[in-house]
């Protein structure tokens, strides 16, 4: 704590009063802190007028200022809670000042309270106008450091603490199994900031990593053993990058508000802060972050950057001119590897082949075939940080304004964030402790009910991964250590890969289909259908119930995700950018790679195309067959039954005016009732580009071409992907990509109607399908097991039509399990060579 002392004596009685309600004044004017302010009352009214009416001048705040009130009352508990002990440490530290020929309390007192420091320009243990949102974050602010030892003026000393002198009750508990304590880490002191002949301090750069557990650059930076300024440096241009991106919407940002103010609490539990800084909105989108650091490395004098790397690929470029032009500067900047499992970057199809590309298994072939570094143990977080000798300027969190909401024209303000903060723990140990919660239950009905709308059987985990409140390899690691064996929860850490590894290969992916024919499909422009199904208004209980819960909590499960955007795009005909844009603007885990490649593959377009297209009726049989999910979500519409909620236009009059409902008043009109005629539509539109844009369909398998992007043509090739050799001119490579089987099929024949497709991908629930359902009860088969089994039945099928057609004998009969993803002897493991015309 820092102490102020004066040169003339204490007044007192009426005058000392005075002056202390002046000295109060100042730091509500923010031109005083809170630790100097009690320092005054110290000096002013002594220790034993200070104990017995500090309070009660301090109590007018308690309703004008809680969080100042707050910090002042835990200062007091602090000072007046010292004990022998105490008074020792305090001799000690002056005795060791006089050995080292400093003087008096000047000196103490400059080395306390740096000269020109100024609370009100930091943001750090005390922000008086970043006020905490929350109950727990209130909790958090007056909580003391128990890293602290206090002396009996009110100053801190340093406290050399081991890792075993922490008192293990206030850790989180973990499995013995999960990981290993990485040594000689998190061993620095808190309280008195380091001498002035301390080396320069080290920046650490937060972007989206806003976690102390597993960090790499955070450990990074405490092995130079320099003191560590932690800074976060908000520039929107930089995250839109080029193209229409919407890389941060409105969720997101409020997300991001209130993980910030999470993590500050979190640097200051363990003796630090965090420096909030905003880009110039003047610079271009590659100099404005630059252009901060720089002036923080000239106000600092820091030598070193450290930050976790970004694999956006306009950030990514951000990132390497940031590197480049520090070196040239003699600063050291490095990146560590840390948001994905796998660099992106570093995966290659070398030895795999590019059959099957854009799927899931391709890719882990790929990783098998070719592993990059090791995962590696996660870290644990670090018990303190070292501070430096000054602190920079920063801004206050709010004057960032990611948490800013609309008005109306009354002037009262619209909280559209009100559930978003009542469904959410936004804090690193919210996230730790969903991820126990999981695994400790959710998991062990996640492969065959995690597609349920209708009970919470998912993690919910996407946007602590996303704003790397946790880190994947964690994730990773506790999965494995809580025994988690279900394929499909491990796969979605390879999915999440796969989607920034094809946004490194398709920068556009946010904005451009991937497949050329399908620019020219002739989509929707009514702008009536896309409100109505923003807001959750189509009169189709099962996409309204989906798109409130988005709008309310900023989250639906994977699979009410595909509901909804198989509502847009197969019976809307709206474009899947107008998908992607609104999930971007209104999902809290709103990720650009993940969205833009889901959305393509959702629009046909992708790399992969979706096998199948959720009916918005039957699709309820599966994930929400008594209703409860809509009667949450729909309340209008509870009183219908079980049978008829998610078509209510089918129910008589007489049951809906006892429920209530009248459709276009309490209820929607549907805004189209033929389905079966508009999925006809959608399919002939399919088959029309497909044969108007010929070349890019290959004649032998039917499959769709996709032009090759230039590093896997270099693969491709044979050159060598380690050497950075990429092919940038030439020919134009087109690759057959998967492709949706009643697509071939209606290739041949655009007016053919839907339901005589055999593989009509519409996918019906449970009760709706034509099988016998006793012959499924005697086998033991649900409908996960049904689904795959008929999957694999149309698989047979096809690769044995094909067969005939060729004149090929018979397949054998399958051993063991089959491989999607094929070895490189495959004729598709190279690029093709009747699959090549000149560049235009």
């Amino acid at each position: 704590m820092s102490v102020t002392f004066y040169s003339k004596m204490p007044p007192s009685g009426a005058d000392a009063q005075a002056t202390v309600k002046w000295w109060l004044g100042e730091v509500l004017e923010g031109r005083e802190d809170p630790e100097g302010f009690f320092a005054v009352c110290v000096s002013i009214l002594g220790q034993v007028e200070t104990r017995s009416q500090f309070l009660s001048l301090i109590e007018p705040l308690s309703t004008g200022d809680r969080l100042l009130h707050a910090s002042l009352t835990s200062i007091y508990q602090e000072y007046f809670t010292k004990t022998e002990d105490d008074e020792l440490e305090l001799a000690l530290a002056l005795s060791l000042l006089d050995m080292k020929g400093q003087r008096g309390s000047v000196q103490l007192n400059s080395i306390l309270k740096p000269e020109g420091s100024n609370c009100t320009n930091q943001t750090g243990s005390w922000n008086r106008e970043s006020p905490p949102q929350t109950a727990r974050e209130m909790e958090f602010q007056i909580s003391t450091y128990p890293n602290k030892q206090t002396l009996g003026t009110g100053q801190t000393v340093c406290v050399s603490e081991q890792e075993g002198d922490v008192d293990q009750s206030q850790k989180p508990k973990r499995s013995k199994n999960r990981r290993q304590r990485r040594k000689c880490t998190g061993q620095h002191l808190v309280g008195l900031p380091r001498s002035p002949s301390a080396p320069p301090p080290v920046l650490l750069w937060f972007r989206r990593d806003l976690r102390l557990c597993d960090n790499p650059a955070l450990v990074a930076s405490l092995e130079v053993g320099a003191p560590v300024i932690p800074v976060f440096i908000w520039s929107p241009k930089e995250e839109e990058g080029t193209g229409i991106t919407v890389a941060m919407g409105g969720a997101c940002k409020y997300w991001l508000h209130q993980a910030l103010l999470c993590f500050c609490s979190s640097l200051e539990h363990i003796g630090s802060r965090l420096v909030v800084l905003k880009a110039n909105g003047e610079m271009t989108s590659t100099e404005s972050s630059l252009k901060a650091l720089k002036e923080l490395i000239k106000e600092t004098g820091a030598r070193t950057v450290l930050a976790n790397a970004l694999y956006e690929p306009w950030l990514k470029e951000r990132d390497d001119l940031v590197v480049s032009a520090l070196q040239k500067q003699g600063v050291e900047c490095r990146m560590f590897h840390s948001y994905c499992l796998r660099d992106p970057y570093s995966v290659t199809t070398e030895g795999v082949g590019l059959r099957g590309i854009g799927s899931v298994s391709h890719f882990m072939s790929c990783c098998r075939q070719n592993p990059g570094t090791a995962v590696g143990v996660p870290l644990d977080p670090p018990v303190s940080l070292p501070t430096p000798a000054h602190w920079p300027k920063g801004l206050c969190l709010d004057e960032l304004g990611l948490a800013r909401m609309p008005r109306r024209k009354d002037g009262t303000t619209v909280d559209w964030a009100a559930n978003i903060r009542k469904t959410w723990d936004f804090s690193e140990g919210g996230a730790q402790a969903r991820l126990e919660a999981f695994l400790h239950d959710g998991v062990y009905r996640y492969e065959k009910e995690s597609g349920r709308a209708d009970a919470p059987n998912t993690s919910c985990l996407s946007p602590y991964l996303h704003f790397g409140q946790l880190s994947p390899r964690w994730l990773m690691w506790d999965a494995k250590g809580a025994r988690c064996r279900p394929l499909k929860f491990q796969r979605k850490l390879a999915w999440r890969d796969l989607a920034y590894w094809q946004l490194t290969l398709f920068p556009d992916l946010p904005w451009e289909s991937i497949r050329p024919p399908y620019k020219a499909l002739r989509w929707s422009s009514d702008r009536g259908h896309l409100k109505a199904w923003q807001r959750g208004r189509t009169g189709y209980p099962l996409v309204d119930a989906a798109m409130k819960q988005l709008w309310q909590t900023g989250w639906m499960n994977n699979y009410m995700r595909h509901v909804v955007a198989s509502f847009l795009i197969a019976y809307l005909y709206l474009p899947w950018q107008e998908g992607y844009r609104w999930f971007q603007d209104t999902l809290v885990d709103a990720d650009v790679a993940i969205d833009a490649m889901m959305w393509q593959n959702g629009g046909m377009c992708g790399l992969d195309h979706w096998n199948f297209v959720m009916h918005p009726v039957d699709a309820a049989m599966t994930c929400d067959p008594y209703g409860t999910y809509v009667r949450k979500w729909c309340p209008e519409l509870a009183e219908l039954p079980d049978e008829l909620i998610h078509k209510p236009w089918k129910c008589p009059a007489s049951m809906l005016r006892r429920a209530g409902v009248v459709f276009g008043q309490s209820y929607p009109e549907r805004i189209i009732t033929d389905l079966e005629e508009r999925r006809n539509q959608s399919l002939q539109d399919v088959a029309l580009v497909r044969r108007e844009f010929e070349q890019y369909v290959d004649k032998r398998s039917g499959c769709d071409l996709v032009p090759l992007p230039p590093r896997l043509v270099s693969e491709a090739l044979g050159l060598s992907h380690k050497d950075g050799a990429v092919v940038t001119q030439g020919k134009q490579f087109l690759l057959p990509v998967i492709t949706r089987m009643e697509f071939k099929h209606q290739h041949e024949d655009p007016d053919a109607d839907a339901t005589s497709n055999p593989y009509n991908a519409v996918l019906k629930g449970y009760v709706s399908r034509k099988r016998d359902e006793t012959i499924a009860f005697l086998n033991k088969r649900d409908f996960t097991a049904s689904v795959m089994h008929e999957a694999v039945q149309r698989k047979e099928r096809l690769n044995s039509d094909y067969r005939r057609m060729e004149g090929l004998p018979p397949s054998p009969s399958p051993r063991g399990r089959a491989r999607r993803t094929p070895t490189a002897e495959d004729r598709f493991s190279i690029v093709p060579g009747g699959a090549v015309t000149s560049l235009k």
